[in-house]
């Protein structure tokens, strides 16, 4: 692959759109004109990644300079009038244009959760009021879209398609749930009045106690997680067509990790996390390994995903298992479930993650470490 094309692979990438690029590299015309596109309109794939997160690293005075002013003032313009921040665009290049009532905040791909992160370490570092007055407003708004049920939906106002459902796709109930944890009991938020940090401790342990009632239970003992469950009565829901009601392989591993990081955890929580780390274990897969292979009967000669026998190669974990076999199950925008990854369309099968590594380092180093922590 050449240089130009894994500029435009990233860019896709970053953009939330990995799927769309497989199907746009077919054509390898397509991508080199894209290309020189991009870049002759000045477009930085750096630039275009380098969100809150990438600035959380900063010392205190920076935040003070010339560059950090410009850049926190950037993510001011971009809070929603509702407090959150949206995904998919950088909140610190530059000022957002347009009308703030078109922004329509989240909390998936780390937004919000970054933003506030960024305004609280640039506070702290330069006291300017306006930055303590939009964190504020923003903590409001996390607090205010946790559902009764202790949940947080993928975005607020949730809307009424998947998008309502508790959400642990991409690791949105973790973070928040992380970051009000840090407002509770970090010195770093000790400009939050002390009743917002009491209530986001109290949100904390809500947030808790809806993951434990959201673990799918099979013949009474405890599993894993599915990236969604509905907000009223805990049980798994799809999202996308092909994301289909399941058991996770890849967001109960984030969730495991923060019961785990619990310091004094209840029995409960600990069943969780035995529960969940023994169907991690009973679900592996050997003997396989994923090999990306030109297939001539794509255009361009183009790469396709297949699986293939090795008896030498690392343990894998399905990104989907079938709520009633436990087997892994892949689907295509039909929603049709199949039994293997060969029998979804190229587009979907080369376009989507369905096979990792995720629990490995949980079970290898994790939670032999977190027995020891808590006498198991």
């Amino acid at each position: 692959m050449s240089l130009l094309s894994c500029v435009i692979r990233l860019v896709f990438k970053i953009l939330g759109h990995g799927s769309r690029y497989e199907i746009f590299a077919m054509n390898a015309r397509l991508v080199h004109v894209a290309g020189v596109v991009l870049l002759g309109l000045g477009f930085s794939p750096l630039a275009a990644g380098g969100g809150a997160a990438a600035y959380l690293k900063k010392p205190d005075h920076w935040f003070g300079t010339a560059e950090g002013r410009r850049i926190t003032a950037n993510v001011l313009t971009h809070q929603s009038e509702l407090g959150g921040w949206a995904k998919n665009s950088s909140t610190v290049i530059a000022p957002h244009v347009g009308e703030r009532s078109g922004i329509q905040a989240t909390f998936d791909n780390g937004a919000t959760v970054d933003e506030l992160r960024l305004l609280a370490r640039a506070f702290n570092g330069t006291r300017d009021e306006a930055l303590r007055v939009g964190f504020i407003k923003g903590l409001d708004y996390v607090l205010v879209a946790q559902y009764p049920s202790g949940g947080w939906p993928q975005f607020y106002p949730p809307g009424k398609q998947y998008e309502r459902h508790i959400t642990f796709n991409d690791g949105v109930m973790v973070r928040v749930l992380e970051f009000l944890r840090e407002v509770s009991l970090a010195e770093s938020y000790a400009f939050v009045p002390a009743a917002l940090r009491v209530a986001a401790g109290e949100a904390f342990e809500n947030g808790i106690a809806c993951v434990l009632k959201c673990q799918i239970v099979v013949d009474g003992k405890p599993t894993v997680w599915c990236a969604q469950h509905d907000e009223v009565d805990f049980s798994p829901r799809p999202a996308r067509a092909y994301e289909l009601a399941s058991f996770s392989g890849s967001e109960s591993v984030g969730i495991t990790r923060l019961l785990m990081s619990i310091e004094r955890p209840r029995p409960e929580v600990i069943g969780a996390v035995e529960g969940a780390v023994a169907w991690f274990d009973a679900v592996k897969i050997a003997g396989i390994r994923l090999e990306q292979r030109t297939d001539s009967k794509l255009p361009e000669n183009g790469e396709n995903l297949v699986v293939v026998k090795d008896a030498a190669a690392p343990l894998l974990w399905a990104r989907f298992y079938d709520l009633g076999s436990q087997k892994p199950v892949f689907c295509d925008r039909d929603g049709v479930p199949r039994a293997l990854i060969s029998e979804i369309s190229h587009e979907r099968r080369n376009g989507y993650r369905w096979y990792g590594t995720w629990p490995q380092s949980l079970l290898e180093k994790d939670y032999p470490a977190w027995k020891l922590r808590v006498g198991r």
